[in-house]
C-alpha cells in the first residue's frame, strides 16, 4: 500500500479483534451495570434510562475517534498494519467511584441521586486534569524510560486486570478454564477454528452452552436461569442520553471530599494513558500523546455532562488486538455495538444469556501479553527496574484484599493492637498502605530512578528521586490524600536519596553506558 491509497476500513483480522475487544467492553459494561444495581441499589430507571445511554455515547465517541486516528495514520504513512487504540470505561475507576465516592454518600444520605451526582462531579474534575495533562504528556513520555512506563503498566495489568478474572475462572473451571484454552490456542498457538470463526465468539458460545447445559443436571454453572432471561426482556426499549448539567454541578457540594481522590486518580489516568500510548508505540504505532489525552478528557467530560459517572481510559491491550490482526474497523464496530447495547436495553439480556466467566479469560490474556511486553520491549539490563515497577502495584492489590477482608469481618477501622496482630501473622498492613499509596506514580518513579542508575546516568536518577520527594510530600505517593507533609519522613528519605545520587554523579567519575537495545532485538 502507498501513502496515496486509502486504508482498508475492515480486514479479516478485525473480526478477531472485534470479538476480543468487544467482549472486553461488554464485560466492563456488564460489570458497571451490576455495581450500579446490586451494590449501590440504583433504580433501574436511573441505570437503564440515564446512565447506560450516556456510557454508550461516551464509548461510541471514543472508539470512533481512535478508529479515525488510526485511519489517518495509515493514510499518511502508507502502512497497512496500523491498529487503533482500544478505549473504554476505566476498570479500576469503576470500583473506586462506586465504593469510595458514591457508596459512602448513598449510605449517608440514602439518596441514589445524590450519590450519582457526586460521581458525575468526580469525573468532571478528572476530565479537567486529563485535558490539562494532555499538554505535558508528551514531555513526560520523552523523559521517562520505557522500562518505567511499561513496567508500571505491567504491574497494573498483572494485579488489577488479571488477578480477579483468574480467580473467578478457577471458581468455575468448567467454563473459565475451557474458554481460556480456546483463546490461548488461537491467539498464542495459531490454531484456526472452523471457517475462521473468531476465538472470542467461540469462547462465548461454548461458555453459554456449558452454562445452560449444566442446568439440566442441576449444577447451575454460571448462575443463568430462564426466569432471569425472561425478566431481562422487560428492559427492552429506546433510551437516549439526556443532559445532566444541573446534576453535575449539584455534586459540587461534596467538592472537599471528592478532591481527595479526584486529583490523584486524574493523575493516575494521565500516567496510565501515557503508559498505554508507549505500549502502542512499542508495537509499532506511535500515536500523538497530547491528542490521545485530550480526547480521553473531552469524551469523559461529554459523558459526565450527559449522566455517566465513569471515566474513559485508553486501554491496556493495543499489542494484543494488533497481534490478532485488528486494524481500524474493530474499534469502529465496537463503538456501534456498544451504543446499540446501551440505547436499546440489550445489556440486561446479555447479562442473563452469557456467563461472565466465559468472557473473563480475555482479560487474563491481555495481562499475559502486557506483562511480557515490559520485558520484551526493553533492554535486558533494565529487567530489575521492571520488577521494581511491579512491586507497588502488588502492594496496592494486596492492600485492597486485606481491607476487603477486614470490612467483611466488620472491622471498618484498624487500631494499633490489630496492626500488631496482623504483623504477627506476617501481614504488614501499614507497610502495604505506604507502598501501595499512589502505586502507579510510585512504580514509575522508582523504576525510572533504577533505570538511570543502571545506565549510570546518575544526574537523571537524582532528578527522579527528587520528583518522588515532591510527589510524596504533597500526598500523590505513599499516602491516602492530597495535602502538605502527608508523608514527611518518606519524602525526606527520597531527598536523601536524591542528594546521594547527585553526589555520586559529581564525584564518582562514572560514565554513562552505551545505549542498549530491547531484549527481543
Amino acid at each position: 500500500m502507498t501513502a496515496l491509497t486509502k486504508p482498508k476500513l475492515w480486514v479479516p483480522g478485525d473480526w478477531n479483534a472485534f470479538f476480543g475487544f468487544g467482549t472486553n467492553i461488554l464485560v466492563n459494561v456488564l460489570t458497571l451495570t451490576g455495581l450500579l444495581r446490586f451494590v449501590l441499589g440504583f433504580p433501574d430507571e436511573l441505570v437503564f434510562g440515564r446512565i447506560l445511554p450516556a456510557v454508550g455515547l461516551m464509548l461510541c465517541l471514543s472508539t470512533c475517534y481512535y478508529a479515525w486516528l488510526a485511519y489517518d495514520m495509515a493514510r499518511k504513512t502508507g502502512r497497512a498494519d496500523v491498529c487503533a487504540l482500544p478505549s473504554g470505561p476505566g476498570v479500576g475507576h469503576m470500583f473506586i467511584c462506586v465504593f469510595v465516592v458514591m457508596l459512602p454518600i448513598k449510605l449517608h444520605t440514602g439518596d441514589p441521586i445524590k450519590a450519582w451526582e457526586a460521581g458525575l462531579t468526580w469525573v468532571f474534575i478528572q476530565s479537567i486534569v486529563l485535558v490539562i495533562g494532555g499538554f505535558i504528556g508528551r514531555w513526560v513520555r520523552k523523559v521517562t524510560p520505557r522500562a518505567a512506563l511499561l513496567g508500571t503498566l505491567a504491574g497494573v495489568s498483572i494485579t488489577f486486570i488479571s488477578m480477579r478474572p483468574a480467580l473467578q475462572m478457577f471458581l468455575t473451571p468448567a467454563i473459565g478454564l475451557v474458554c481460556f484454552a480456546i483463546l490461548l490456542v488461537n491467539w498464542f498457538g495459531g490454531v484456526k477454528y472452523f471457517r475462521g470463526l473468531p476465538a472470542g465468539f467461540i469462547a462465548m458460545a461454548v461458555g453459554a452452552l456449558v452454562a445452560w447445559g449444566s442446568n439440566l443436571f442441576g449444577l447451575n454453572y454460571g448462575g443463568l436461569s430462564f426466569d432471569g432471561l425472561a425478566r431481562s426482556f422487560t428492559h427492552f426499549g429506546f433510551s437516549v442520553p439526556l443532559p445532566a448539567f444541573s446534576h453535575v454541578f449539584s455534586g459540587f457540594e461534596y467538592l472537599g471530599v471528592l478532591l481527595i481522590t479526584a486529583i490523584p486518580f486524574g493523575i493516575y489516568d494521565l500516567v496510565e494513558a501515557i503508559d498505554n500510548v508507549e505500549s502502542a508505540a512499542a508495537a509499532g504505532d506511535s500515536f500523538p500523546t497530547t491528542r490521545v489525552l485530550v480526547a480521553d478528557g473531552v469524551c469523559s467530560m461529554i459523558g459526565c455532562l450527559m449522566g455517566n459517572p465513569f471515566i474513559l481510559a485508553v486501554y491496556i491491550g493495543h499489542p494484543g488486538w494488533k497481534a490478532m490482526g485488528g486494524r481500524v474497523g474493530y474499534s469502529f464496530a465496537t463503538g456501534v455495538m456498544v451504543i446499540l447495547l446501551c440505547w436499546l436495553g440489550i445489556v440486561p439480556v446479555m447479562l442473563a444469556l452469557i456467563p461472565v466467566v466465559a468472557i473473563l479469560p480475555i482479560l487474563l490474556y491481555i495481562g499475559l501479553l502486557i506483562g511480557s511486553q515490559a520485558f520484551q520491549e526493553t533492554p535486558g539490563r533494565h529487567a530489575p527496574a521492571v520488577i521494581l515497577a511491579l512491586v507497588p502495584n502488588v502492594a496496592a492489590w494486596a492492600l485492597g484484599q486485606v481491607k476487603g477482608t477486614l470490612n467483611a469481618a466488620g472491622l471498618s477501622s484498624v487500631d494499633e493492637a490489630m496492626h500488631a496482630k496482623l504483623a504477627g501473622e506476617g501481614v504488614l498492613l501499614h507497610g502495604l498502605e505506604i507502598l501501595g499509596g499512589g502505586a502507579v506514580l510510585t512504580g514509575l518513579t522508582l523504576a525510572a530512578t533504577a533505570v538511570f542508575i543502571i545506565e549510570r546516568q546518575l544526574w537523571r536518577a537524582a532528578a527522579f528521586a527528587g520528583a518522588a520527594a515532591v510527589l510524596t510530600f504533597f500526598g500523590f505517593m505513599h499516602g491516602e490524600r492530597i495535602g502538605l507533609a502527608q508523608s514527611p519522613s518518606i519524602a525526606a528519605g527520597y531527598v536523601f536519596v536524591a542528594l546521594f545520587l547527585a553526589a555520586c554523579a559529581k564525584f564518582s567519575g562514572v560514565t554513562p553506558l552505551p545505549p542498549a537495545t530491547p531484549s527481543h532485538s
